[in-house]
C-alpha cells in the first residue's frame, strides 16, 4: 500500500495530528485524540481506530485493555491538512475511559460545567484499577 496518503498530513513537531472520532450513525463526536505516522498506518490497514498515547509514549490501539473497539468506516483530512476525522462504531457503547458514550460530558450552564452523560459502564469493570486507557 501506497504511503503518499500520509504524506499528504501535515504532522505537528512531535510527528502528531489530532485526531476526532465521530459516530457513524449520531454524528457525535466521541473523543479527541493524538496519533503519529504509525497509528494512522494501522488504522487505515486494519479498519479500527489506533492513536498515540502521549502520557504513555507509544502507540494505543482503541479498546486494547477495555475491550471497546471502534471499527473505522471513513477516515478524512481537513482542508490543511492538519486534522484527521474517523468515522467510527463504537463497539461496547463507551468512548470515554470514565464510561461514558462520549468524553465530552461537560456542558456550560451559566458558569459551571455540569455532567450531562450517565456512565454506561463501569470504568472498573472496563480497566481494573488502572483508570487511564
Amino acid at each position: 500500500m501506497s504511503e503518499a496518503w500520509l504524506d499528504a498530513i501535515a504532522f505537528d513537531d512531535q510527528g502528531l495530528v489530532p485526531v476526532i472520532a465521530q459516530d457513524r450513525d449520531s454524528g457525535r463526536v466521541l473523543m479527541f485524540a493524538w496519533a503519529d505516522r504509525e497509528a494512522l498506518r494501522r488504522t487505515a490497514a486494519e479498519g479500527r481506530a489506533v492513536y498515540y498515547s502521549r502520557s504513555r509514549g507509544k502507540l494505543w490501539p482503541k479498546g486494547e485493555e477495555s475491550g471497546n473497539v471502534q471499527e473505522v468506516h471513513d477516515i478524512r483530512l481537513d482542508c490543511d491538512g492538519d486534522v484527521v476525522l474517523l468515522s467510527i462504531t463504537q463497539h461496547g457503547g463507551a468512548a470515554c475511559h470514565t464510561g461514558r458514550e462520549s468524553c465530552f460530558f461537560h456542558r456550560l450552564e451559566g458558569e459551571e460545567w455540569v455532567v450531562t452523560d450517565p456512565v454506561l459502564t463501569d470504568p472498573e469493570q472496563l480497566y481494573g484499577s488502572h483508570h487511564h486507557e
